[in-house]
């Protein structure tokens, strides 16, 4: 992102140096870790950041409030586009699916993770910014396809049959762009007659990040992934772009609320 994009006491752009990553590995540590129990090793407790080999190579889309007290890093995203990846060692995602087919016909990719916001903020302006955020970085880099692992929280598929079920029937992606759980973690998706369904109860138990991607076009593979270490079951997102522009201008282009900026500090 060659610009910054602001609203109030907000603004959203690239990580620039070593310190603002460190601020969102910090954050990324306190929700993951410290709030939602995942495990990581004793480096990154020592450090209290969520840390792995693919922060190096990705870049970190932040949202940063100002105030007195200085800024502070509210959200954060990660995004890692097909060049970079092709020289690093692929993507984050191949390690739960089979994600070949996305790259198809000489399609542009980009995965985004490690979505994290602030709990105080996770009401309206910090989420439209990330949104906007990664809006004007496909656009900069001409990507043709979103894609990326999103989280149900809990390891037990059973407990989230209704949503899981309603995801492979009325979300699936088509097979030409359709990742596939890798065969020795694969988890069914199809879990429960649909007509035993309730719609609404069943899309109450999405998380706000996959109803979201759902809101802007996106759609989910085939089978789920259970993830021990951070406590989740994982489906693979994917949004071809040129689903966003008009459903993202609906739902995340509007007006933002002015707000002041808390207190929080930036760094490790």
């Amino acid at each position: 992102m060659p610009t910054t994009v602001r609203s109030g006491p907000f603004e959203v752009r690239l990580a620039r140096d070593e310190a603002e990553v460190r601020a969102a590995q910090t954050l990324r540590y306190r929700v993951f870790v410290e709030e939602m129990g995942a495990e990581v090793d004793s480096a990154c407790h020592a450090a209290r950041r969520d840390v792995d080999r693919f922060d190096a190579i990705c870049d970190h889309l932040l949202v940063i409030g100002r105030s007195e007290a200085g800024p502070a890093v509210l959200g954060c995203y990660r995004l890692l586009r097909h060049d970079v990846a092709a020289r690093h060692g692929g993507f984050y995602t191949a390690g739960e699916f089979a994600i070949g087919p996305l790259a198809g016909r000489g399609r542009r990719i980009c995965e985004v993770g490690r979505s994290c916001v602030d709990p105080a903020w996770r009401q309206g302006a910090v989420v439209q910014l990330l949104w906007r955020g990664i809006a004007e970085y496909l656009e900069d880099h001409a990507i043709d396809l979103l894609f990326g692992c999103a989280s149900l929280p809990g390891t037990d598929p059973d407990a989230l049959a209704p949503a899981l079920t309603w995801l492979h029937h009325h979300h699936r992606a088509p097979a030409a762009i359709r990742p596939r759980a890798l065969r020795h973690r694969h988890v069914r998706l199809d879990r429960m007659p649909l007509d035993r369904i309730d719609p609404q109860a069943a899309q109450r138990m999405l998380p706000p990040l996959v109803k979201g991607y759902l809101r802007l076009g996106g759609m989910i593979g085939e089978g789920a992934v259970i993830d021990h270490a951070f406590h989740t079951t994982d489906v693979c997102v994917v949004l071809p772009t040129e689903r966003i522009a008009a459903r993202y201008r609906r739902h995340y282009a509007g007006p933002l609320p002015a707000r002041p900026a808390e207190t929080l500090q930036l760094g490790a």
